[in-house]
């Protein structure tokens, strides 16, 4: 006895099935009594005034961290009075590739400067490497001036990228001693320690 559920449904959809009279007065009244809602306005007050407190602390809270000032550690690097680079074309002016190798080189060099950790015990090395960095910084200022007295060439363009890479160098070199300096003197003092 095969049957076609399609049939099947089909005929089921199309009965006509009624609910009594009243259903939906008796199924509220049920829910009512499951359920009391009696809620006072005093309470929906109540909770209303609680978030509005709530909301103005945290709105202080977030203004007064915005207002406080961190306060940021300044170190000197260089005491010297930094030179004016002559007025004239320099290293980037000559094309935008060259644009490119000296804004990298004078960014990494800015930021090996920013993450130097200087201290009283190191101090002596950091000077002699900044002696060095005038030393360089000087080279670069008298091939500049070079290459606006004589104009753009092959040997004045190497040079001038060659300083830039050893002044970054010689600040990655300054960074190494200064990591061992200071793990040596970790050893050491945890060696008097023991």
């Amino acid at each position: 006895m095969k049957q076609d559920l399609r049939t099947l449904f089909e005929a089921e959809r199309n009965k006509k099935h009624k609910m009594r009279e009243g259903h939906e007065i008796r199924f509220e009244q049920k829910l009512d009594e499951a359920f009391p809602q009696r809620r006072s306005s005093f309470y929906y007050l109540m909770g209303m005034a609680a978030s509005v407190v709530i909301l103005m602390g945290l709105g202080f809270v977030f203004f007064q961290q915005m207002q406080t000032e961190v306060p940021v550690k300044t170190t000197v690097i260089d005491q010297q009075p930094v030179a004016q680079e002559p007025k004239g074309i320099s290293l980037g002016d000559l094309s935008p590739d060259l644009r490119k190798v000296e804004t990298y080189y004078v960014n990494s060099i800015n930021l090996e400067l920013s993450r130097l950790d200087l201290s009283e015990d190191n101090k002596e090395v950091v000077d002699d490497f900044m002696d060095r960095l005038a030393e360089l910084n000087a080279e670069y200022q008298s091939l500049n001036r070079e290459l606006n007295e004589i104009g753009p060439n092959e040997q004045t363009i190497e040079a001038l990228i060659r300083n830039l890479q050893m002044r970054l160098q010689l600040l990655l070199k300054l960074k190494d001693k200064l990591n061992h300096l200071k793990s040596s003197n970790n050893e050491t003092v945890t060696n008097n320690t023991v």
